[in-house]
């Protein structure tokens, strides 16, 4: 059953005006099926903690504040809703000045992002400060992430070329030609002895790294292939049997940790795939509303996906015809799923972030960004970092949810 969320949306600089001896910063209640109803958040004053006093208006009301987080409350004729709005603790202004298009952090304390003038950067979570500039990508980047040990990343981009650096020395070590056009996301399998890329040619790509090779390529997509994902799930769900007459199968010792593994596929032609990675086989089709931009696994057993039209599905991977959840955000279109605990962060193009917990309650709002998609949200354990097409990089505190 199809449902449309309620929401309360903030001022984005609201951490800034309402600090302010009478500060304003505006309000609005968008309901499902009423108009959408606008108060303000005045500061009436200054406590000796230094947090304010606030006043909402016309049914909106203040539950808490700290100086990194409020939590605002709507009650009135067109419904009932409370809402908590967490602020960046750091904007990270210089680490690129275009749109940054990917990002992806380690608990070691470096992150690695690309922009949409051709940069690709490693630089430190705790100050931002760049460390490496990564240069050999001849065109824009869509796609970089750290491998499991933190120390080698994996970008692709419009230049078709797959390419591993070493985060340590900023060199390039592998360089996977075979693309026939833009690599927009990629997957790492286990370790990264072999990823995954998929992209603008319809396919998805199984590359073995130590011999520079492509293992197989799967092109059934019948269109853009938009993100992918890779998880091991429950020994209940067949994921294909190799060496099938119609798909002859040679594994050695070049593929590793493929078995028991599911490979998601986010595709332009409306429909999330799965494939059992090992066996090339096709699990599934499933037919969303739109183009699908962005997949993540929630559970062994589940997934999620995000459309261009703004749809959020949740599917049970043992039966697929029929999604656990699906619901239209007003917030225009889905652009990054997170997995964080029992629920998910998700961005999207109207600048808005927030996380959904296991009831699919939404919790929490990440604020900030005014108006400018957020094309990537990661997490490294103790903080959410998005990446924004202002070029900023916004880090908030995951203890401030």
């Amino acid at each position: 059953m199809e449902a449309t969320m309620d929401r309360i949306i903030l001022q984005s600089d609201w951490d800034h005006v309402l600090w302010e001896n009478r500060g304003e910063a505006w309000v609005t209640y968008k309901g499902s099926n009423s108009p959408g109803v606008h108060g303000h958040i005045n500061t009436e004053g200054i406590s000796r903690e230094g947090l304010p006093y606030m006043l909402g208006s016309n049914g909106f009301s203040i539950a808490s504040v700290t100086k990194k987080s409020i939590t605002v409350g709507y009650n009135g004729a067109q419904g009932t809703l409370s809402r908590k709005f967490v602020a960046p603790q750091k904007r990270f202004l210089k680490i690129h000045q275009k749109a940054v298009a990917c990002l992806d952090v380690t608990s070691g304390g470096l992150g690695v992002s690309c922009d949409t003038d051709h940069k690709l950067r490693i630089w430190q979570t705790s100050d931002g400060e760049v460390r490496r500039e990564l240069a050999g990508h001849v065109a824009d980047v869509y796609t970089c992430r750290f491998f499991p040990s933190g120390i080698v990343v994996l970008s692709g981009g419009a230049d078709m070329l797959l390419k591993i650096w070493s985060a340590e020395t900023g060199k390039c070590a592998v360089t996977l030609t075979g693309h026939t056009s833009g690599i927009l996301d990629t997957a790492i399998v286990d370790k990264g002895r072999n990823v995954v890329s998929c992209g603008k040619d319809g396919t998805a790509k199984l590359w073995d790294v130590g011999n520079q090779s492509c293992l197989t390529t799967f092109n059934e997509c019948n269109g853009i292939v938009n993100a992918c994902s890779l998880h091991i799930t429950d020994n209940s769900i067949d994921l294909g049997t190799p060496n099938s007459p119609s798909k002859p199968l040679f594994v050695g010792e070049r593929e590793v940790s493929t078995e028991g593994t599911m490979l998601l596929l986010a595709c332009e032609n409306s429909t999330l795939q799965g494939y059992g990675l090992r066996s090339r086989t096709k699990i599934f089709e499933l037919d969303c509303h739109g183009p699908v931009n962005t997949c993540a696994f929630l559970t062994d057993v589940s997934a999620v996906c995000g459309t261009q039209d703004g749809h959020i599905t949740i599917v049970d991977l043992r039966n697929v015809r029929v999604p656990v959840k699906e619901w239209k955000e007003s917030r225009s279109a889905v652009l990054s799923l997170l997995p964080y605990k029992q629920g998910f962060f998700v961005s999207t193009g109207d600048g808005s972030c927030f996380y959904v917990d296991e009831r699919l309650e939404c919790l929490a709002e990440l604020t900030g960004s005014d108006c400018d998609p957020v094309y990537r949200t990661v997490c490294d354990g103790t903080h959410v970092y998005t990446a924004c097409r202002d070029g900023a990089i916004r880090k908030y505190n995951l203890t401030n949810m």
